[in-house]
């Protein structure tokens, strides 16, 4: 029964990625299409409270399966190797561009539509792995034998465009919810044609899914037909309560009911194909692994999702109400400032690029070994190895980093970055 449990786990953790990163990433492909930079930077700042903490979930998803379900994670994942990485590059691009967004004053278009189009880039990735999964993935023995553009399908493009429009629909319920202004106006007037798409690729979808799927699908198992059809009702029943909560009071209603179609669409989909994990044949029971090995996971990942959880909740709980904008810093000196006598004025710091070029370029190179040297050091130590390195090199390895460490932070303290009393000034 522990496959089964991972299996619980795996499905639990997609979930809550689908849940708490789908709706930034439909705020992304909004961007987009909105003409307003002030309320672009409002969609890049309600985003950059909790991006990373939503992708955790994604990470926990990939390791209970390559822990619990291991031949599923050697076939999906060569399976699918190219839209997998274009998704982790766009992600990672996203990231940067949220922080870079963040940390800029004003707005910066091309961080914006880098932010714009890693979001949309990432969904469709996304939408091509689970149709591709879907349409079924040549396996012999819990190994992947087929070609590389077998996840290339037309369901595979029909769940991309799918999932892009659930994304967008989450994305308005969540700005509805955490915004105020023209952002909360526009995303309630956005919310029902988005539902109306979304109710035109959830049947497309289903019966695509009886097409595309190899299996062949026993709907005329009672069990499987009451709980795919008691999914399928729960999510008609949260579509008309999100249709009904746009442009209304309370903003969380449509939210909560885009989460409640969300997750009666996974249930639904879990009904459908299950115990099947990768088709046409490959069950929870035969991609299980070891027993030790999925006890060790239970223990470890769900140990780790309480603790993931409370962090969510206390973020949610600091960053909770509606989004406001901090004003605007002006140049004007008031009276205070003219006031001010010469001797406190706080000296400017150096700028980061004035440095002679070779020393920046060396300081770069030297970083990069660096980052090849802790990899090395995983490989050996990790990996039981110890070929390259040893208990001496590791300690001189340790002493370097922490001597490198220290000489930033002198650095960093003689030009004035951690004076906050007086950056406040």
């Amino acid at each position: 029964m522990l496959e089964y449990a991972s299996y619980a786990l795996v499905l639990l953790a997609l979930g809550a990625y689908v849940l708490l990163d789908g709706y930034d990433l439909g705020i992304g492909i909004l961007s987009l299409f909105d003409r307003s930079d002030q309320r672009r930077k409002e969609y890049n700042e309600l985003i950059a409270t909790a991006w990373d903490a939503n992708e955790s979930w994604l990470i926990l998803a990939g390791v209970a399966l390559w822990a619990g379900l291991p031949d599923a994670y050697a076939t999906v994942l060569p399976g699918v190797y190219l839209p997998l990485v274009v998704m982790l590059l766009a992600i990672v691009l996203r990231g940067t561009a949220i922080e870079l967004q963040s940390a800029a004053p004003g707005y910066r278009r091309g961080w914006g539509l880098v932010f714009g189009i890693s979001s949309l880039v990432a969904t469709v990735c996304q939408g091509l792995v689970a149709g591709g999964v879907l349409s079924g993935l040549p396996h012999r023995g819990g190994a992947f034998t087929g070609g590389t553009w077998d996840w290339l399908t037309p369901y595979s493009v029909l769940c991309a465009l799918g999932l892009a429009a659930v994304y967008l629909l989450a994305g308005a319920a969540w700005l509805q919810n955490k915004t105020t202004g023209t952002a909360h106006e526009r995303a309630g007037r956005l919310g029902r044609p988005l539902i109306l798409v979304v109710a035109v690729a959830a049947p497309v979808l289903g019966f695509g899914l009886q097409l595309a799927d190899p299996q062949h699908l026993r709907f005329d198992q009672p069990l499987r037909a009451t709980l795919f059809g008691l999914a399928v009702a729960v999510a008609v029943v949260c579509a008309a309560i999100a249709w009904y909560g746009f442009g209304r009071r309370p903003d969380w209603r449509p939210f909560a009911a885009v989460a409640g179609m969300e997750a009666a669409g996974l249930l639904g989909l879990v009904a459908a194909t299950a115990p099947v994990v990768v088709p046409p044949d490959l069950t929870v029971h035969a991609a299980a692994g070891p027993h030790g090995s999925q006890l060790f996971l239970l223990i470890g990942v769900g140990g780790c999702i309480p603790v993931v959880l409370t962090y969510h909740l206390y973020a949610w709980w600091v960053f909770r109400g509606k989004f406001a904008q901090p004003p605007a810093h002006t140049d004007a000196a008031g009276p205070s400032d003219t006031a001010a006598p010469a001797e406190q004025a706080v000296p400017a710091a150096p700028a980061a690029g004035d440095g002679p070029w070779v020393a920046v370029a060396t300081r770069r190179v030297l970083l990069t070994l660096l980052a090849v040297a802790v990899a090395a050091v995983s490989q050996d130590v990790f990996g039981g190895v110890r070929v390259w390195i040893g208990p001496v090199g590791i300690a001189l390895f340790a002493m370097t980093a922490l001597a490198v460490w220290i000489r930033s932070d002198r650095r960093s303290a003689a030009a004035g970055e951690f004076a906050l009393q007086a950056a406040d000034r």
